[in-house]
């Protein structure tokens, strides 16, 4: 035979030609198979993964229930199974379903399996050993809960309270030497013609009109008295702090001012710790307004002042002296709580004493000194309570206030708080001269018990003698025998005047 000798280049082809048979019928023969079986292995897998995450959070279904795949997975087999049996419909579709079909198949049923396989057996114990160790551990669970649930409890029913000082101090810092604020409303025409013998200038805010209203009908009454003394009567007030609340005051102000002609409105907020404005200002407009007045008495609007005592006590003073006459602190300490309303730190009051001062509710001082104090205000720096800071004015000009029994700046015991006492005896209020710390209703039954005519005190009764005391009501048993007769029962002055009036 003779041997053909082929070049190079042919020989290449040729085997290049050959793998390319070979791969076309391997393309053609693993292709129509491969579309069905790769989704059909991933979504095995994942069917897998997920009954393990879901296993233990779903119950399994019974063994006798067939499973399902889910619906996204049928769409997936059947989109891929329609793929295959248009490329090769020589092939029947159930042998490439064969495979999952024994994946579903058996997953099922290993899983009740596994969890039906029983626990290995812990130690026998009787039902007088476990039931008493069940109880316990039940009862300590039930504390703890409810321990819990209390804690909860608590911190719901406590709101979250913003944590603000009581004392402002860059507020105060910045402002303590504004000291000359614009007088809104005034009262020209108070002092004009004979000067008062005695003006009552009372601390109140604009909210306060029925407090107001009460001292104006009462105790606080203006005119010509039995004396033959005149009376006037003013009320010291600033800006409302929150407006908001009282819309249209300044309306209001203005018309209760020219109704009853007895406001005094200054422009600067009415707060706590602008107090000391009040008394300053207040001070100057005596010195301006007002600067042949006699006597001077300032208080609260929530007090109660026998007018007639204060009177009497006056009649033997000089106007033209100094006189300060109140419910005295000696020897008190700035407070260094910070929760309390009279907080001041030390850089504010470095000194460990305050010096003497009158309790705010009420004190009685003469025209001459309000118009020292007015001078000697201008000269001692502003502090944020007003009654220390009159306390230190005082000190400047060099005058001890004076003390006496009749100024109850702190209150007394009413029965409101001793229900279990005799009934008021408007006698013992007879002989004081500032009661502090009365609701508008308390001061209106005063003033008519302590103005009834048929009021009979059969005895004085001096509070500079000896304290107050409640007169205990005896029990309804059996007395032992009295030689003397019994005074008559006093008559409850209280009911008889709710009942006229």
């Amino acid at each position: 035979m003779r041997r053909i000798h082929l070049k190079g280049d042919l020989l290449c082809t040729l085997v290049l030609l050959v793998l390319l048979g070979l791969l076309l019928y391997v393309h053609h023969a693993l292709m129509p198979s491969w579309g069905v079986w790769r989704p059909e292995e991933r979504a095995t897998s994942s069917r897998a993964l997920l009954g393990a995450v879901t296993e233990s959070q779903e119950p399994q279904p019974a063994l006798s229930q067939p499973t399902r795949p889910p619906r996204s997975q049928a769409l997936f087999q059947f989109h891929f199974q329609s793929d295959s049996q248009a490329r090769s419909p020589r092939k029947p579709p159930r042998k490439a379903q064969t495979k999952p079909q024994t994946k579903l198949q058996t997953k099922p049923q290993a899983r009740p399996q596994s969890k039906t396989q029983p626990k290995p057996p812990a130690k026998p114990q009787s039902k007088a050993q476990s039931k008493p160790q069940s109880k316990a551990q039940a009862k300590a669970d039930g504390q703890a809960q409810q321990k819990g649930k209390a804690k909860e409890g608590a911190r719901k029913a406590q709101p979250d309270l913003p944590t603000r000082p009581p004392f402002d101090f860059e507020k105060y810092m910045l402002n303590k030497d504004s000291r000359n604020f614009q007088l809104l409303i005034d009262q020209p025409g108070k002092c004009a013609g004979d000067p008062p013998y005695l003006l009552i200038a009372i601390k109140s805010v604009a909210a306060d009109f029925h407090k107001r209203q009460v001292v104006r009908r009462t105790w606080g009454r203006e005119g010509m008295l039995q004396d033959g003394v005149q009376v006037e009567t003013v009320f010291l007030l600033g800006i409302p702090h929150n407006r908001s609340a009282l819309p249209m005051w300044d309306r209001l102000l203005a018309y209760e001012s020219r109704t009853f002609q007895d406001i005094l409105l200054w422009d600067f907020e009415d707060t706590f710790f602008n107090l000391t404005l009040k008394e300053t200002h207040f001070l100057k407009w005596v010195n301006s307004s007002c600067p042949n007045v006699r006597f001077i008495f300032k208080g609260d609007a929530d007090v109660y002042v026998n007018v007639d005592n204060i009177l009497e006590m006056l009649r033997d003073r000089d106007a033209d002296g100094d006189l300060f006459v109140g419910d005295i602190i000696f020897n008190a300490r700035p407070i260094r709580r910070r929760s309390s309303k009279y907080f001041v730190p030390e850089i504010v009051y470095g000194q460990g004493i305050y010096p003497a001062y009158a309790g705010g509710g009420g004190f009685v001082m003469s025209g001459h000194t309000a118009r020292r104090l007015n001078r000697a205000c201008e000269e001692v720096e502003i502090f944020p309570i007003d009654d220390v800071f009159l306390g230190m004015c005082l000190m400047r000009i060099g005058l001890e206030p004076s003390r006496h029994e009749g100024f109850r700046t702190f209150g007394i015991v009413r029965p409101s708080a001793a229900p279990h006492l005799q009934v008021f005896d408007p006698c013992f209020y007879r002989e004081l001269m500032v009661v502090h710390s009365l609701t508008v209703p308390q001061i209106w039954l005063m003033w008519n018990l302590l103005h009834d005519p048929q009021l009979q005190c059969h005895t004085r009764i001096s509070p500079t003698a000896s304290p107050f005391r409640w007169r205990e009501r005896m029990p309804t048993t059996a007395k032992p025998p009295q030689t003397t007769p019994e005074p008559p029962a006093e008559p409850d002055y209280g009911v008889e005047v709710f009942v006229r009036h």
